[in-house]
């Protein structure tokens, strides 16, 4: 087959897994909804919990499949990249498309400190070259740790939680895993024809993994953010970007290290994780020392993400 040919059935494939997960992405708010409207649990713990790792699977699906089959340097580049993505660009286009609304320093300052612990401990650990069990074992104990401080530190609860949930909550929760999946699996296509088209353009895998991989991967929290955003889910929407840039620091890197040991680049790591925390840095105290997240905020955020590509390539 021709190069352009191939070339074009690669961006079908990025296109019909960004319809997907767009698609998908609206029932699963609207289900995530229902949950927080039935049981009173704060939207922002949704946002951090069920949120946060239905649209990271895609980076824990790439964990898990670059650890087996020994490509260390792919698991840490996508993580490392998604986390930049969400803090700047992605946190830094909500309000330029769906208006201006309020973050606090209770949504933010938690959770970057958090974000900023897995990123110097991935840069330790991964200094030696190597990932190993014991290695993916700590960040995933991180992140649970990390999260249940988000959460005891974040904005008061909605209301009291139900102790023991209905099976119609159960169908709720159900169904929203089942749409975050499929926003998994259309961000996984995309993601898939990025790499193709990468592939025939003769890009070397690091940028790939990077540059590229990390946009496809972070695909599904922009589209179910701005769902959530448009719908006046904020909580949801700043919990689900903050608990995913947790995850990719911590779970998301450390689950593949934990089935499959795998060496990595311990200067690429060591140099990305550095100024992936500078990145998160300027986020974390912009946000929380403004009351209104708009449009001047977003675009420095998007200033931030367009600055920190160039800066990190060089």
């Amino acid at each position: 087959m021709h190069a352009r040919d191939v070339i074009v059935v690669w961006v079908v494939a990025v296109a019909a897994g960004f319809g997907a997960a767009i698609v998908a992405s609206r029932r699963a708010v609207v289900h995530a909804a229902a949950i927080i409207e039935s049981t009173r649990l704060p939207p922002f713990f949704i946002g951090i919990t069920l949120m946060a790792l239905g649209t990271d699977l895609p980076e824990i699906a790439n964990s898990i499949v670059a650890s087996a089959t020994g490509h260390g340097d792919v698991n840490v580049g996508d993580s490392i990249g998604s986390t930049v993505t969400q803090m700047t660009l992605v946190l830094g286009i909500l309000p330029l498309v769906a208006g201006a609304f309020g973050v606090g320093p209770r949504r933010i300052v938690a959770p970057g400190a958090v974000i900023l612990v897995g990123l110097a401990a991935v840069a330790f650990v991964a200094g030696d070259g190597e990932l190993s069990r014991a290695d993916g074992f700590g960040l995933v104990v991180l992140w649970a740790v990390g999260s249940a401080v988000v959460f005891g530190l974040g904005p008061p609860a909605s209301g009291p939680a139900m102790q023991a949930p209905s099976l119609h909550l159960v169908r709720h929760g159900a169904i929203a895993l089942a749409m975050l999946a499929v926003v998994g699996a259309g961000a996984g296509l995309a993601l898939r024809g990025i790499v193709g088209i990468a592939e025939v353009a003769g890009v070397p895998e690091f940028v790939v993994a990077f540059f590229l991989a990390s946009i496809g991967t972070s695909l599904p929290e922009l589209v179910v953010d701005l769902t959530a955003i448009r719908d006046r889910q904020r909580d949801l929407a700043v919990g689900d970007a903050v608990g995913s840039s947790l995850v990719d620091t911590t779970l998301s890197i450390g689950i593949g290290p934990l089935l499959f040991p795998v060496a990595v680049t311990a200067s690429f790591a060591v140099e990305a994780s550095l100024a992936a925390m500078a990145a998160v840095a300027i986020v974390v105290a912009l946000l929380a020392t403004r009351r209104r997240h708009g449009r001047i905020t977003g675009a420095v955020l998007v200033l931030v993400y367009l600055a920190f590509y160039p800066i990190l390539l060089a």
